[in-house]
């Protein structure tokens, strides 16, 4: 029998925001004006925070009009201190919706990746100064009134996506045909003009597809220029939750070494893949109760054991990636609910630590002054599994009992019983489990 440990008298800081995600809610709305309840659902999974790239696929969005900057600033040649030449009306719109969910604007500057044999908007900017103040003044526009526009409170403004995806020999680019010295040199431009412009505010990126000697040379020729960096961005996909401990270890090791020390470190595109060479069982699993027990893994396993400040999920749009949301109905699937169920540690602030001594459960656990919950995943990668674990529990200072909410392939985060701090649960494999304090 496994034992899970916590000291709710034993806090850990604040509890991180590990169920953010890429992209916004849909307010689905079918023949007959029947509304989908998308707006509702997504608002009682409390998701901190949305990251706006490659938004401009979904046509619910507002399809290539949305986000990026080509989008909103059309004409490159055109005087970019002049409000006649953005195009804000659908972007506008696209973050009002987020926002009405009380979910907080994570703002990527750049563009979406391009798959199609010609490319439009990756190429370097014809001037990386003039591309620094167009970003300056879509800011302007959503955080300080210019243009008509508005005085939201996003924090977050990223810069660029993913340059380092093809290596420079590559015949097949998707995010960035330049070399990896002109993307240093516009970072470094564009970082710190906007950094000038907006001190209280959070710059940085470039959400990495994680080559290492590229990152490499990134921190060296950011940390020789003196660079300005509120948070490095980065992606991992895969089936070991292990792995984005090891990358976030070596991404804080980087920061550290090149002086960032207090940067944030930020896994925004994560999901489960299996292999790229097994994109078709990846793409089925992560709409399936397995693909849900991954995410409840990880969310729980980097708030315990991973130093990275923020989780962004690839993606709450309608696409192939998106676990949460049925493509056609927009009804919630079974990776919807580690969202909602994390909030509920998210929700009660103060993070404490959670210990088992069994690899493949994966918990965390907060408090507040009058409540507390565990959250606990039980992930199996091997589909022949069908071990159950029994799990003792050793919940001290928190409650005397807890509802049990269950998440498996019969239930959506029901509540099936109650438990003691003291007593015993048992898991199938690939389950969710939260106790929440009665």
């Amino acid at each position: 029998m496994s034992v899970l440990s916590v000291n709710f008298a034993e806090s850990c800081g604040r509890i991180k925001p590990m169920h953010a995600v890429n992209n916004g809610p849909i307010k689905g709305v079918g023949f007959g004006g029947q509304d989908s309840g998308g707006y509702e659902t997504w608002r009682a999974a409390g998701i901190p925070y949305a990251r706006t790239h490659d938004s401009s696929f979904c046509a619910a969005y507002g399809g290539e009009h949305t986000v990026d900057i080509h989008a909103v600033f059309p004409r490159f040649d055109a005087d970019e201190t002049n409000p006649a030449n953005y195009d804000f009306a659908i972007t506008d719109h696209y973050l009002q919706q987020i926002q009405s969910c009380g979910t907080r604007v994570f703002y990527r500057l750049g563009s979406k990746i391009e798959h199609e044999v010609k490319k439009y908007n990756i190429h370097p900017p014809k001037d990386f100064y003039k591309w620094a103040r167009i970003c300056e003044h879509v800011i302007r526009h959503y955080t300080q009134g210019w243009a008509n526009g508005f005085h939201y409170d996003i924090t977050y403004w990223e810069i660029w996506n993913e340059p380092d995806l093809d290596d420079e020999t590559s015949e097949i680019r998707r995010t960035w045909t330049g070399t990896a010295q002109q993307f240093y040199e516009l970072f470094a431009i564009t970082a710190t003009h906007l950094k000038a412009c907006f001190p209280q505010l959070k710059i940085g990126g470039p959400a990495v597809a994680y080559r290492e000697a590229w990152m490499k040379g990134f921190f060296a020729y950011i940390s020789m220029h003196h660079v300005p960096l509120d948070f490095f961005s980065w992606h991992c996909y895969g089936h070991r939750v292990e792995k984005m401990y090891e990358r976030a270890a070596f991404v804080r090791s980087m920061l550290d070494q090149h002086g960032y020390t207090h940067a944030e470190s930020i896994l925004n595109e994560w999901n489960y893949i299996r292999s790229w060479n097994e994109f078709l069982y990846s793409m089925q699993h992560i709409l399936s109760i397995k693909g849900a027990a991954f995410t409840a893994a990880c969310m729980c396993g980097c708030q315990n054991d991973a130093p990275v400040d923020m989780l962004m999920y690839y993606d709450a749009r309608p696409s192939r990636y998106n676990g949460l949301f049925d493509f056609y109905t927009n009804a919630p699937l079974k990776g919807y609910y580690p969202f909602k169920m994390f909030n509920a540690l998210y929700s009660l602030q103060t993070a404490c630590r959670c210990t088992t001594d069994e690899k493949q459960l994966y918990a965390a656990a907060a408090k507040d002054e009058s409540s507390s919950a565990v959250m606990i995943s039980y992930f199996a990668d091997d589909d022949n599994c069908n071990e159950e674990k029994r799990l003792k529990l050793n919940l001290a200072a928190g409650a005397g009992e807890y509802d049990v909410f269950l998440l498996d392939a019969s239930h959506d985060a029901a509540l099936v019983g109650t438990v003691r701090a003291d007593g015993e649960i048992t898991l199938q494999p690939n389950t969710v489990c939260l106790l929440r304090s009665r």
